[in-house]
């Protein structure tokens, strides 16, 4: 019910509102923005006007991985915007011949021929080149401050939100169309239960993971260099520990350090560099022990992977839909969160041009068709969570164990098979669906096995050698 003294905004023809206004949610303004006459993003927080840190979005600290499958989802929805990023510093980092990963399974190999991308720069800058970007168009606008206690309508129909101002007031918005695109925080769970609805079914799956992360400024000459990282074992028994250099805009590398229960990483800054050391490798640490900090150490604890079933409601609303982490979060390790919400804001924008917001059933047309983009990133992500120690949450089944085992062997061949890069790559990126990984040349790849032996130490380049001046301490290259 409305709150007495309610103040009610009367929608202007077809308005669509949007909750959160981070990556998710300005992509789904992207995606409403020529089939309604306005979107209006609501966010409870005031957005800065540069590429700048908020408290609604405290991961923004953390390496975030922006795949070529994602980038090219998002440069469907806003023309330009790849080059606007590219234009204010990021870096667009090719797949394989700039990344240095130790797998569980070996050092991938650097072929000269990219089959993909990743897009490096700080999540700041990301959310911000996309916001100037999408409210410089018009159409667009945001509500800062605001915070939504709920939805308008009936269990047959979403019509609305409510809000409370930055003043305290309470207001109506009337809409046309509604996407939560709030993130992890979402209250649309209780939302739905408190229009009628039946609660959703939702799975959990939480490792305890901990981020640590640290900027330092990238050495001189150092323009170019891979992407670094040293990856945990799932299966190993042991707790995952991890750690990656993302190089990102204004000459600075993103250092971010993972670990899972019993193996967490801390707030240290003093063992910032030794955490590195003491992994499977000790590459990273080795590195950044002679690079300058630029920041303290930032920890982040909210790692859960989590997805709600909202396509399998039989009785959705008309003219409401859920995506980005509100839909389903996960683990950010494999840094799929991103491309994840702007290939679910793409398929909202093909429905919703195709058919029209007030198409009878569209919504619901769309909460299942996001179960694509959604389901296989989401077995991706818990198809190895699971065999860490004391993950709660669930057990691996035999299809897990299956279908771990066959990865493993696919990795394993990738580490010497370009080929199996390629079609690996293909599902990591998010640029094909898992079910690529069944096709009979590579299940015949698999079989056969690595074309080329394992190497026996990363693959630096000898200019890289020089870039890091790492002396003895690093191991030798290519």
């Amino acid at each position: 019910m409305n709150e007495p003294n309610t103040t009610r905004t009367a929608a202007p023809r077809r308005r669509a509102v949007v909750i959160g206004g981070s990556l998710a949610g300005l992509l789904a303004a992207a995606a409403l923005r020529d089939v309604t006459d306005e979107v209006l993003i609501v966010e409870q927080d005031a957005l800065p006007q540069g590429p700048a840190a908020r408290k609604g979005l405290p991961q923004a600290q953390h390496a975030h991985m922006f795949w070529s499958g994602g980038v090219r989802a998002a440069e469907a929805l806003l023309p330009g915007v790849t080059d606007r990023w590219l234009a204010a510093g990021a870096n667009r980092i090719p797949i394989p011949t700039h990344m240095v990963a130790l797998s569980a399974q070996g050092w991938f190999r650097r072929w000269d021929r990219e089959t993909h991308f990743v897009l490096g720069c700080g999540r700041s800058l990301l959310d911000w080149v996309l916001r100037d970007l999408l409210l410089t168009d018009g159409g667009v606008r945001v509500l800062p401050k605001a915070r939504v206690e709920g939805l308008t309508g009936s269990s047959a129909r979403v019509t609305g939100v409510r809000v409370r101002e930055a003043d305290g007031r309470p207001t109506v918005l009337d809409a046309d169309f509604v996407v939560d695109a709030s993130g992890r925080g979402s209250r649309t769970p209780r939302y739905l239960q408190e229009l009628g609805l039946a609660p959703v079914r939702e799975r959990s799956l939480d490792l305890g993971l901990v981020y640590a992360t640290r900027v330092f400024r990238a050495p001189p000459g150092a323009e170019g260099f891979p992407i670094v990282s040293v990856q945990s074992d799932p299966r190993s028994g042991g707790a995952g520990r991890s750690a990656s250099i993302l190089p990102v805009e204004d000459g600075r590398w993103i250092v971010t350090e993972t670990g899972t229960r019993a193996g967490e990483p801390t707030g240290d800054a003093d063992d910032f560099a030794g955490f590195a050391r003491r992994l499977r490798h000790p590459l990273v640490g080795d590195i950044i022990s002679r690079l300058e900090p630029l920041s303290g150490v930032t920890v982040s604890r909210s790692t859960r992977n989590t997805r709600r079933y909202y396509e399998r409601i039989r009785a959705w609303p008309e003219r409401f839909v859920v995506l980005g982490d509100a839909l389903a979060a996960f683990n950010p390790l494999y840094g799929h969160g991103m491309s994840v919400a702007a290939q679910s804001a793409l398929v909202l924008r093909d429905l919703a041009r195709a058919h029209g917001t007030d198409a009878p059933r569209l919504a619901r047309r769309v909460q299942r068709a996001l179960a694509g983009p959604v389901g296989g990133a989401w077995d991706l992500a818990v198809g190895q969570d699971v065999f860490y120690p004391e993950v709660r949450g669930a057990a691996p089944t035999l299809r897990d164990r299956v279908l771990a085992r066959y990865v493993d062997r696919l990795v394993e061949t990738s580490c010497g098979a370009f080929p199996m890069v390629r079609d690996l790559s293909d599902v990591t990126s998010l640029e094909a669906p898992l079910t690529t990984l069944a096709r009979p040349r590579v299940v015949l790849g698999a079989v056969r096995g690595p074309l080329l032996p394992a190497l026996s130490a990363p693959p630096l380049t000898t200019r890289e050698l020089a870039v890091l001046r790492a002396g003895e301490a690093l191991p030798s290259g290519r």
